[in-house]
């Protein structure tokens, strides 16, 4: 491990400012699950870093008054699999944060530090894109909100300018009737990383489908929605054949690459596999309520 700076804080605010004042050789830092391993190997070489760790408002978990959850940049991914806030219909959060390395790194890991990774693989953003989250960012110019799927610019790159923070993001009060589910694959059952993540929400009206998100991880460079695979869905009566479809349209719109973790033509059959998988969980979620506690 090299050397470099660390820079307490104790706003967001200060944060800003500290970034600003550096310039553009730092970062910032809260459970450092991923810096510390990218220090390391050297993939990146941050002059300082500036300790988001310790400000008790960007770990906040809460339903607020209008009905939309907020997620602190810093919020524990344990605390995420946890709360109770990330049942019924808001689940597939929790199904993604609980899927993050193992229970000690989870107690480590924040949902800052997966968003802003920007991993294409990163298990919160698909359920996240699923549910329709918008990004709250701090800088020197103010305040900005970001549609989730807009944040993601490539693997390891986000929409976040030079001393600019992520706050947390917001996610919209779901419809009742909705459900979600989360479901990867991978080569080991734990400790190990997406070869593909789908996460599923439909919401159910009068037995049909009055509406259909699909996120997919790892098939892409950024987290990508289905938008073709959405469309199948909308204003059907949700049925294997329907669920099937959308399953070979979502196959289609992957954009997986070969590597040594699998080839794209096996990513875009897993693709396949869960999305029909994870619609089927999904709509038998919603048939049951899927309601916010």
């Amino acid at each position: 491990m090299y050397k470099f700076d660390f820079v307490a804080v104790r706003s967001p605010e200060e944060a800003v400012a500290r970034l600003a004042e550096r310039g553009p050789d730092g970062c910032p830092i809260a459970g450092g699950t991923d810096l510390l391993v990218q220090t390391r190997a050297r993939l990146i070489t941050p002059a300082y870093v500036v300790d988001i760790g310790n400000i008790a408002e960007l770990a906040r978990l809460a339903q607020e008054p209008d009905g939309t959850l907020w997620i602190g940049a810093t919020a524990r991914m344990r605390a995420i699999q946890l709360s109770p806030l990330f049942r019924g219909a808001y689940r597939v959060i929790a199904e993604g944060a609980g899927l993050v390395g193992s229970i000690q790194i989870r107690n480590l890991a924040t949902a800052g530090g997966n968003l802003c990774n920007a991993a294409p693989s990163a298990d919160l953003a698909p359920p996240l894109l699923a549910v329709g989250a918008v990004a709250e960012i701090l800088g020197p110019a103010g305040r900005r909100t970001v549609p989730l799927e807009d944040f993601f610019l490539g693997p390891r790159r986000t929409v976040l300018a030079p001393a600019e923070i992520l706050l947390g993001v917001r996610v919209p009060r779901l419809p009742p009737r909705t459900g979600g589910h989360y479901a990867r694959h991978t080569p080991r059952r734990e400790m190990d990383i997406a070869v593909v993540g789908v996460a599923a929400v439909v919401t159910l009206d009068n037995g049909h489908c009055a509406d259909a998100r699909i996120a997919l991880g790892a098939v892409a460079p950024t987290p990508i929605r289905a938008a073709r695979a959405e469309a199948v869905l909308r204003g059907q009566p949700l049925s294997a054949e329907v669920i099937a479809e959308a399953a070979r349209l979502a196959a289609e719109d992957a954009r997986p690459i070969s590597d040594v973790r699998g080839s794209a033509d096996f990513r875009r059959h897993l693709v396949g596999v869960l999305t029909r998988r994870t619609l089927e969980q999904a709509w038998r979620n919603a048939q049951e309520g899927g309601v916010i506690p």
